[in-house]
């Protein structure tokens, strides 16, 4: 992609700062971040004559304005917690709903070619049929999962009624460099590296058994990227579509740090699923394809990250 507008929404954060730092050097990027959870510090060179930087809220800023000669959208800005959202649901869907219906409108206005948006495993609940297809129906079992389901239906419909043009990346357990361990909300990898770098007795909540299917940050870049200059409108789940246990996984960070801590096992989460598993098969639609024999090789990637800033 190059010679492009482009608005980031969430741009600080943990994906869309990765996004930003690929495409900065050949396009042109607007970043809007309230940096409630993002961090300038995220971006590689934050002073690219390229870059624009606006620090609002996405619910108070006139879009109609950020979306004036944009080609293209990847809209990040969310309230991205399950837990926070079971404890603030009024204002989760405020923010991931009432915001993108806001944004999709100022899309049609202006004419922006596409909209990626940044979906979740999470509308899937606790649904058993494995590997999971795009085509299974929503189960949401939290405020978070339901307004990232519903934000799909909303843009199909604007979709068939406006022609705008979108693609739903569902992610599934996004790890990589620049994840942020001091998050309340953390993701279980980076809780694991820095709470074993700490010398820190690291928490499982639940068994341990429950699986989850892991993706590298870069591979959900290039997911996004392809899914923009593609011509497919609809829903692809992005992921590895091989499953590991938390406690096979924390072996392994384990194994690679030569650590001997052993974790502290605690209650399940509310609103926690046992198992996710993608079917990766319509990622074709995007021309995107992940490996996922190098998933230990990231890992150590992502551990020596941790190393530098701890």
């Amino acid at each position: 992609m190059r010679d492009k507008n482009i608005l980031i929404t969430g741009g600080l954060g943990f994906i869309g700062s990765h996004i930003a730092n690929t495409l900065l050097e050949n396009n042109n990027i607007v970043i809007l971040d309230n940096l409630t959870t993002g961090n300038i510090n995220n971006l590689n060179n934050p002073d690219n004559e390229n870059l624009k930087i606006v620090k609002e809220d996405i619910r108070n800023i006139n879009l109609d304005d950020l979306t004036s000669d944009i080609d293209y959208v990847f809209h990040l800005a969310a309230m991205a917690s399950v837990p926070l959202s079971i404890d603030k649901p009024v204002e989760c869907s405020d923010i991931n709903l009432n915001a993108t219906i806001k944004l999709l409108e100022s899309c049609v206005k202006n004419d922006v070619e596409k909209i990626i948006f940044s979906s979740s495993s999470s509308v899937y609940g606790p649904n058993k049929n494995m590997p999971l297809k795009e085509s299974e129906q929503p189960m949401p079992k939290s405020p978070y999962a339901a307004s990232k389901a519903s934000c799909e239906l909303y843009l199909k419909a604007f979709n068939d009624s406006y022609g705008l043009n979108y693609t739903a990346l569902r992610y599934f357990n996004v790890f990589g460099p620049g994840q942020d361990k001091n998050s309340q909300y953390a993701a279980v990898i980076p809780n694991f590296i820095s709470s074993i770098l700490e010398g820190v007795q690291p928490e499982i909540y639940g068994d341990g058994e429950q699986t989850r299917d892991f993706v590298y940050v870069k591979d959900v870049v290039k997911a996004n990227i392809n899914a923009a200059e593609s011509d497919y409108n609809g829903i692809v789940n992005v992921a590895s579509g091989e499953k590991l246990s938390v406690n096979q996984l924390y072996e392994i960070i384990k194994t690679t740090l030569n650590s001997d801590l052993e974790p502290e096992y605690l209650p399940e989460r509310q609103g926690d699923i046992k198992h996710s598993l993608a079917d990766v098969s319509n990622m074709i639609k995007i021309n995107c394809k992940i490996d996922s024999k190098d998933f230990e090789s990231q890992l150590i990637e992502t551990v020596n990250w941790f190393k530098t800033i701890l």
